[in-house]
């Protein structure tokens, strides 16, 4: 992918707002952030977009780290949260000595460290928010090196410093990161966070940069090379969550975890094998798909036309796809046609004349947080407008035929589907009194079924009759070589307890408690 990497949720409303607390380091070998819940402003939003057997359990999924892993969380100053789907989760570090704090998402799906630079003086995002003030500090060293990553909602742009990075108790020294001088665009001017720290493997780092998370290993800060999240959705619970650096904590998951291998380094990649809905395969990931686990993203997110499946089943509502409309009418009964025919599908769509390929491409969107740049420009390229509404009528046809549908409702089904396109910003509406009528959605990982409820998929903004409810499902559609590629960020990792394992470069997960 190249110097292109993500942070915040794709296409969502900035409504999600929290930070960390206190950090302890126990005897354990494990070093504790914890999570601290700022409550949500409804008037500040933005349209962009362990017991002991289960630490048995864990410790002979990770043979490697046999020491007491510990059952203590650390304290955390608290403040409370009426809705547990209202948040986003921050963290607090400083940089330089004495330090400098700066609030920071804590991402998987990213590799540098940066904050705004004190010498940031044209961008209005960095007058509301802290700034790292070169001298002032006395361990400060300067590299000179420029910077600039594109992120799927916004970009920075700066230069590179050495300094002292403070996490909790433990300080990483002569740390290289991003002095961030331009921050153009309302994303990161109304973000309650300062700045990112990337958790990802150092091959999608800018400038080649050692991670924080790589340094803390180097230096011998912590024991064990493996971090793990907690992501706290329980709204009579106080805490936020939490982060271990070196470890698990038991009492924070229950049952074993399920680890897969990371595929391919940089993202914390893995295999994933089928989507379902209420129990039904959609078909789309029946060879398999891949997938990454992802702090930064607040929402699920998936190809465009199993997304529509699935808001189409739970009763969201997007913006109307002309597009999709047009196709639907125009080839609708010729693609069901060919289909029965016994057509190869991925033919279909260059047989009619819509795609310039024979199915050996995904569809793109465009998001450089993790498609290759390149690949995107020369895939979007190659296809005319048509293309991807195409392939994905040509999918829809195939799980209805699978259900043995008639023609009738199968024709019927794809226009219903076309009303369910996610608008253009990514989100989806739904109706808060249906919750209790709306399926179970689920992934396949590791042989596994891991399910997701309603109330789990679903996120609430505000109580009562003014309650909104907005689909925690989105599209983002990313063309192979890298996809069909899912995004399983803070709606997934709230429900299951994440391990992210460096040492034996697997991802693990559990039902969190």
């Amino acid at each position: 992918m190249g110097v292109y990497t993500r942070t915040v949720a794709v296409s969502l409303f900035v409504w999600f707002l929290l930070f960390f607390t206190v950090s302890s380091q126990r005897n354990d070998g494990t070093f504790r952030v914890g999570l601290k819940k700022l409550k949500l402003d409804p008037n500040n939003r933005l349209a962009t977009r362990f017991g002991s057997k289960q630490e048995e359990a864990l410790r002979s999924s990770l043979p490697s780290y046999n020491n007491n892993l510990g059952s203590d969380s650390g304290d955390a100053d608290i403040v409370p949260l009426k809705n547990y789907l209202d948040a986003q989760y921050y963290g607090e570090i400083a940089i330089g000595t004495p330090p400098q704090k700066f609030t920071v998402i804590f991402d998987t799906g990213s590799s540098n460290l940066w904050v705004p630079s004190g010498k940031c003086f044209f961008s209005l995002s960095c007058f509301f928010h802290a700034k790292f003030k070169s001298s002032r500090s006395s361990t400060y060293k300067k590299s000179g090196k420029r910077a600039a990553i594109h992120y799927g909602s916004g970009s920075i742009s700066g230069f590179f410093s050495y300094d002292a990075v403070t996490v909790g108790d433990l300080v990483v020294k002569d740390q290289e990161f991003i002095e961030a001088t331009s921050e153009p665009g309302l994303t990161f001017l109304v973000a309650k966070f300062d700045g990112l720290l990337g958790l990802g493997f150092q091959e999608i780092a800018v400038g080649n940069a050692t991670p924080v998370w790589y340094n803390m290993l180097k230096q011998g800060l912590i024991e064990r090379p493996v971090f793990s999240f907690w992501l706290n959705r329980d709204p009579k619970s106080e805490e936020g969550g939490e982060i271990v650096f070196g470890g698990v904590d038991p009492k924070h998951f229950k049952g074993e975890h399920t680890f897969v291998p990371v595929t391919q380094r940089g993202y914390w990649q893995f295999d994933m094998g089928e989507v379902l809905i209420a129990g039904d395969s959609t078909g789309y990931c029946g060879s398999g798909c891949s997938a990454i686990a992802d702090s930064g993203t607040s929402l699920l997110a998936g190809p465009t036309a199993v997304i529509a499946m699935i808001n189409k089943a739970i009763g969201a509502s997007g913006v109307v796809s002309q597009q999709c409309k047009t196709v639907v009418d125009q080839y609708g009964q010729t693609i069901l046609d060919l289909l029965l025919a016994e057509t190869q599908p991925k033919k279909i769509c260059s047989q009619i004349g819509l795609c310039a390929f024979d199915g050996t491409h995904g569809v793109s969107m465009g998001i450089e947080s993790v498609v290759d740049k390149e690949n995107t420009r020369s895939s979007s390229g190659l296809r005319d407008a048509g293309c991807p509404a195409c392939e994905m009528a040509v999918m829809w046809i195939q799980s209805q035929l699978r259900q043995n549908m008639t023609q009738e409702r199968i024709v019927n089904y794809i226009n219903e589907i076309c009303e369910r396109m996610p608008s253009p910003n990514g989100e989806s509406a739904v109706d808060c009194s249906q919750l209790s009528k709306m399926p179970t959605v689920s992934f396949t990982i590791g042989g596994k079924v891991f399910d997701l409820a309603p109330e789990e998929y679903v996120l609430k903004i505000g109580e009562g009759p003014v309650a909104q409810c907005i689909s925690g499902f989105t599209a983002l559609d990313v063309p192979p070589p890298r996809g069909p590629l899912w995004i399983l960020g803070d709606v997934f990792m709230g429900k299951y307890h994440t391990v992210f394992d460096f040492g034996n470069e697997q991802v693990g997960f559990a039902e969190a408690v």
